[in-house]
């Protein structure tokens, strides 16, 4: 069999084995639990969702192929989040120094707290760890089973050429991200996959005989998930893809493909295809599983599971840095920046003369 042969075989078979795993993990998780119907008789899933989390996308090395945490080990990350939080929360002494606050305790994740990226009342992450069916988890990832991407593909694109472009962002508008731009969410809020961040990790799903919609709170992006419908031409490039769904009995299975290439998860490729599950594992509770393929970009595919539990009150609608001043501002503070280092640099010409 010719390399490419072997190599597209391979791949095929080794997508059919994870869809076999996601499959019978989905009959596990699922249980007995019967799911309601809507009125075209669909599995229902409507209602607005949170994955909010401290579950992290991938594994604590420590744990290595173990993905379910001990009831001491969930407790003590647990009780550790809602502790910080605690600490966050706090009001700013009335006697704080500028020393105080340039030493202010910013978390774990470097960002919360007075003085730092994020104070507490911006954020809602979570305080809880994924629980499927009474197992806590230690990553989003679930395959490879060590919980971290999987290796990169020959030839893939050099992440350094990425953050090379990174540096010169504030050359112009288009070099920033889209999140900064405010055109989509950041991070991969909005999907596929979709995924939690920090804070606004709100979705309403609605149902129709022929499509589900998902307005994902992060930047009020809406999904549109034809159901039973072929994908478009792969030369038109959508924002979150072009999404594609059928049942399989309570499961609701969509692929998407024709993602813009700006959108994809980590430096993926136009080739990306993702594969997701979503099935009511009980009343309050989505499990909600998905799979990327990109053969240009990583060597094997890779898998996780979110949980997505109800969640009271309306999804809010969320503005971003409204008229983008943010973004007029940053671009003239690059070339303030610029201008400065100029004049720094002509005046120690002139000094060396």
């Amino acid at each position: 069999m010719p390399i490419s042969n072997r190599t597209h075989f391979l791949a095929a078979a080794s997508c059919a084995v994870l869809s076999l795993s996601a499959s019978a993990a989905l009959a596990q998780a699922g249980g007995s639990y019967t799911a309601p119907r809507t009125a075209y008789g669909q599995p229902d899933l409507q209602g607005n969702w949170t994955t909010a989390t401290i579950t992290p996308l991938t594994r604590d090395p420590k744990f290595g192929t173990r993905n379910v945490l001990t009831k001491q080990e969930a407790d003590q990350l647990e009780g550790a989040t809602r502790a910080q939080i605690a600490r966050a929360d706090a009001p700013t002494p009335p006697d704080a120094t500028v020393k105080d606050l340039k030493n202010a305790d910013c978390g774990a994740d470097g960002i919360s707290g007075f003085n730092c990226g994020y104070n507490q009342g911006w954020k809602d992450p979570g305080t809880t760890l994924i629980d499927i069916n009474g197992e806590k988890r230690a990553s989003i990832i679930t395959s490879p089973a060590n919980g971290q991407f999987p290796p990169r593909a020959s030839g893939a694109p050099d992440p350094a050429a990425a953050r090379a472009r990174m540096a010169h962002r504030t050359d112009n508008p288009e070099g920033f991200s889209l999140g900064e731009r405010c055109l989509l969410s950041f991070g991969s809020s909005a999907g596929p996959p979709m995924l939690p961040l920090m804070y606004n990790n709100t979705y309403q799903i609605v149902q129709t005989k022929d499509e589900i919609a998902i307005d994902v709170e992060m930047v009020h992006d809406v999904r549109h998930i034809r159901l039973n419908a072929q994908h478009g031409p792969s030369n038109i490039k959508l924002w979150m893809g072009d999404s594609v769904g059928h049942w399989e009995g309570d499961t609701l299975v969509v692929e998407t493909t024709n993602m813009r290439p700006e959108q994809g998860l980590r430096g993926a490729s136009p080739n990306q295809k993702v594969i997701e599950r979503f099935r009511r594992i009980g009343p309050n509770s989505i499990s909600y599983q998905f799979t990327v393929e990109d053969p240009t970009v990583y060597a094997t595919p890779f898998s996780g599971e979110v949980q997505m539990r109800t969640t009271k009150g309306q999804v809010y609608e969320y503005a971003c840095h409204e008229g983008n001043y943010a973004l007029t501002g940053m671009l003239a503070g690059a070339r303030a920046d610029e201008k400065k280092q100029a004049e720094a640099g002509g005046a120690a010409k002139t000094g060396g003369e």
